[in-house]
């Protein structure tokens, strides 16, 4: 009797024991589990926080909108920004503006100068105001001003006292010396004097 005891009795410790040790490994198991989750959770915020990182970075652009706007001065937008949405941070245009000379659909440039001219200025300077565009201040017009680093030979006609002739030397001029570094090297051109050159000051542009 005695011996079926302690055999029993040790095979009920025996087994008590193997099922504890059974229960440890279950539950070594299940946190090596939680912590190699856990650890690939880290991974993918990690990768999203790179990507995020190297995304593109928004450029921005700096315009003088003037003239005939509600209100005039220099405003940020994005680099892909149009014409009309610059217009509208200056406040939209005024009742005297000539929106229709305006190329609202162009594409703004950093730096550039955005001018609306007012209906007596289109009517003042008609084509010339028309042609240019006076828009992003790209082709340098200014208040419907020719530029005569740009303008044509027709454009360059509308001035007084210049005819087709003179024209041409204005052209020929810029195709030679290059762009004019000031609207007073006109004179420099033969045909083109003081008194001519006194009659159009007001009206070019560089």
């Amino acid at each position: 009797m005695r011996d079926n005891l302690k055999i029993f009795t040790m095979t009920a410790v025996l087994l008590g024991t193997l099922f504890l040790l059974a229960g440890c490994g279950g539950q070594q198991e299940d946190g090596l589990e939680n912590l190699e989750l856990t650890d690939t959770s880290g991974t993918e915020e990690d990768k999203g926080m790179q990507e995020e990182s190297c995304g593109e970075e928004e450029t921005y652009v700096y315009v003088h909108v003037c003239g005939a706007v509600r209100s005039p001065g220099v405003y940020k937008l994005k680099n892909d920004a149009r014409v009309f949405e610059a217009v509208e941070l200056a406040g939209g245009l005024t009742e005297e503006a000539a929106g229709e000379y305006v190329n609202q659909a162009e594409t703004v440039t950093d730096g550039g100068r955005i001018y609306v001219p007012t209906l007596e200025e289109a009517q003042e300077y008609g084509a010339g105001v028309a042609e240019k565009g006076i828009t992003s201040g790209t082709d340098g017009n200014i208040q419907g001003k020719i530029n005569i680093n740009t303008a044509g030979k027709e454009e360059l006609m509308q001035l007084t006292g210049i005819g087709e002739a003179k024209a041409q030397s204005i052209l020929d001029y810029r195709e030679e010396h290059g762009r004019f570094t000031a609207v007073e090297e006109l004179m420099q051109i033969e045909g083109i004097k003081e008194g001519v050159f006194n009659k159009i000051k007001d009206n070019i542009t560089i």
